[in-house]
């Protein structure tokens, strides 16, 4: 038996066109996403209104479309149960073990930001709270700095102020085969972020970011010495 598609099956078929278009490049002008999903540029535009409307694309000054927020948000929640996620969970335990602060995953998402994957809370009564989903501009932040390759393997970056208010955020890369697929971070209440916090927490996520990238197959990526210890990184304000 043969089904024809309705009309509100066509416009849900065009508008997944469109997300899935808007996804896959950076940032996508009208024109080009009416090339790339074949449709009229006035069906393409009014789709996209729509789907802007609902947070699911945003619409830059200079008329470019990209992922919105809620496209983020829900990319993130189904990501939670990706490998990645599932394989970092140990090594963020043995973070929060060490440290008692809450520890995220991160990943880089269109245009420039990142976004958090996933927690595990630390067991101090004040500590950072769920962040899973939200983004942050990868310039001028802890984690930018790890998931941009400006922190090399086996180190870690420590910025003040950079994420929000009275929050020391550091970060350290998880390279595989000397390519960054994702950061390691704790957020630490600034009051209570001492030189040996610090130097504990950048330790901790150092040995974990290794941790995790040897379960993701880096097996001959080399392993520190336990002689070697990671330098004390510059911290920025």
């Amino acid at each position: 038996m043969t089904t024809t598609p309705t009309a509100s099956t066509r416009t849900v078929d065009r508008a997944l066109d469109l997300l899935a278009a808007v996804t896959e490049q950076p940032r996508l002008s009208l024109t080009e996403a009416a090339r790339a999903t074949e449709l009229p540029a006035s069906t393409a535009l009014r789709l996209l209104r729509s789907l802007e409307g609902s947070g699911f694309v945003a619409r830059d000054d200079d008329g470019a479309y990209r992922p919105g927020v809620r496209l983020i948000q829900l990319g993130a929640r189904a990501f939670s149960r990706d490998s990645l996620v599932q394989l970092a969970r140990g090594p963020m335990d043995h973070v929060v073990a060490a440290t008692g602060e809450s520890v995220y995953l991160s990943v880089t998402t269109p245009p420039d930001s990142a976004v958090y994957l996933a927690i595990v809370e630390g067991t101090h009564s004040v500590r950072h709270t769920n962040w899973v989903g939200r983004t942050v501009p990868l310039a001028g932040t802890a984690v930018g700095d790890a998931l941009r390759g400006s922190v090399a393997a086996g180190d870690y970056t420590l910025r003040t102020r950079s994420v929000e208010k009275d929050v020391t955020s550091l970060s350290a890369p998880i390279s595989v085969a000397g390519t960054v697929v994702g950061a390691l971070s704790t957020l630490v209440p600034a009051y209570r972020c001492t030189d040996e916090l610090a130097d504990r927490c950048g330790a901790a996520l150092v040995a974990a970011t290794d941790e995790l990238a040897h379960l993701l197959g880096a097996a001959d990526t080399p392993r520190e010495s336990p002689a070697d210890s990671p330098g004390k990184p510059k911290a920025s304000s």
